[in-house]
């Protein structure tokens, strides 16, 4: 599998901290790599290969200081951003990509690039970011599944198959067929309402003609993303790979922040395809038609609405928004055969807290979910950040039962 710079193809069984040097081209051996935890202590050393690459293995998630030595570098060869140092945030199941941009070092007498350390302020911005990028990606998920139950009062437990479906499928396209990233990520969505309208037609809406209570079909649902996952780890295996693009970027300046284009993409693309859903279901016929079946399917189906096809397209939409929350989960952190399951618990929260059934709920609950998982890690141990989303839950749903945005006559 061919990475872009700043990549190795290393397939990853745990966490690791991984990376290519290559100055114009050609790879960089023999530069020594210094990786350690929040505490300080050493979290373990590489030094790149011929080949340029490097990886340090980590003992779990958590967020590391990656040093590179520039005593090491060839001579003439510099760190172009003057950013030798970096501090990156590596997620549970992730090989983390690192990206030293090398390049020819400055002509004699020219002032050279000064490297600092991050500021308390600038780690906040920087998490703050990382939260809405992260809560954007979850709430395309969050969406899909609040549609689900606020038609069929269905809570899926598979929905995060969806996800890794599309990742996996956009992975299959991407790597395996050479198709550009962004043509594999289209087809990956379309694959992705195909497979939820395809559950609805054959499983779901089955179940739902033989009137199988929502309890029976909660724990269907479980038996199916058990089943699912264990399809992709069959054929998939139990690694963390990457795209074959876009898999590292040097960030641009954006004020104190250095964001990754990719970044900046995939929050113009959820932001658009959030609101076109949104207001897709209150300012269409087709969304007041849904709206009247999660409301009173009985007298919509009187009022001439064909139930089932509603609903067979909310499954659609939902697979197609799965799918990619998957895509773009996979950019963020890698595809792995259980990362829709690791997130799941998120998506839930997010409907949960932006109030079940929700289009602009499940978006206002995803922000929260996301900026509350990474403020946490201000103060506690990363590997324990969903602990931070879920005491805000608990304590909004203390107060506002129905949720953020939900009405109280959903609850009951």
């Amino acid at each position: 599998m061919s990475l872009g710079l700043g990549a190795t193809s290393a397939l990853a069984a745990g966490e690791s901290l991984q990376g290519t040097l290559a100055n114009a081209g050609q790879p960089v051996a023999g530069v020594k790599i210094n990786v350690s935890d929040e505490s300080g202590t050493s979290a373990g050393t590489a030094t790149s290969a011929a080949d340029g690459k490097w990886s340090v293995a980590v003992k779990g998630p958590g967020t590391y200081k990656v040093d590179l030595d520039t005593t090491t570098l060839p001579q003439g060869v510099t760190v172009t951003n003057g950013r030798p140092s970096l501090t990156l945030t590596v997620f549970e199941g992730n090989a983390r990509n690192v990206l030293f941009p090398l390049g020819s070092a400055a002509a004699p007498g020219s002032k050279p690039a000064e490297s600092e350390a991050p500021s308390q302020f600038d780690r906040v911005l920087d998490l703050i970011y990382t939260g809405i990028h992260f809560g954007l990606v979850i709430a395309l998920a969050a969406l899909g599944l609040s549609l689900i139950f606020g038609t069929m009062g269905l809570t899926n437990f598979a929905h995060g198959e969806l996800i890794t479906f599309g990742a996996l499928g956009c992975f299959l396209l991407n790597v395996k067929l050479g198709l550009p990233l962004w043509l594999a990520a289209v087809l990956a969505v379309v694959l992705g309402a195909g497979f939820g309208w395809f559950q609805d037609r054959i499983f779901w809406g089955w179940l739902r003609n033989r009137r199988t209570g929502l309890i029976g079909m909660m724990i269907i649902s479980i038996g199916l993303a058990l089943m699912l996952r264990y399809i992709y780890l069959y054929f998939f295996g139990g690694d963390t790979r990457q795209y074959a693009e876009y898999v590292a970027q040097p960030g641009i300046d954006v004020g104190p922040l250095a964001i990754a284009p990719k970044n900046l993409v995939m929050d113009a693309v959820a932001i658009v395809v959030l609101i076109a859903v949104s207001l897709a279901l209150t300012k269409t016929r087709l969304g007041k038609a849904t709206r009247a079946v999660s409301t009173n399917p009985a007298l919509a189906a009187a009022s001439g609405i064909s139930v089932d096809a509603i609903i067979r397209l909310v499954w659609t939409i939902g697979g197609a928004l799965a799918a990619l929350s998957g895509v773009m989960l996979a950019l963020f952190q890698g595809v792995n055969y259980q990362m829709g399951f690791q997130v799941l618990l998120l998506v839930f929260a997010a409907v949960t807290l932006g109030g079940l059934g929700t289009a602009f709920g499940a978006l206002v609950g995803s922000l929260v979910v996301g900026l509350a998982t990474q403020l946490s890690t201000l103060w506690i141990p990363t590997e324990l950040k969903n602990v931070g989303a879920l005491v805000v839950l608990i304590v909004i749903i203390l107060f506002r039962p129905q949720g953020i945005l939900g009405r109280r006559e959903r609850i009951g």
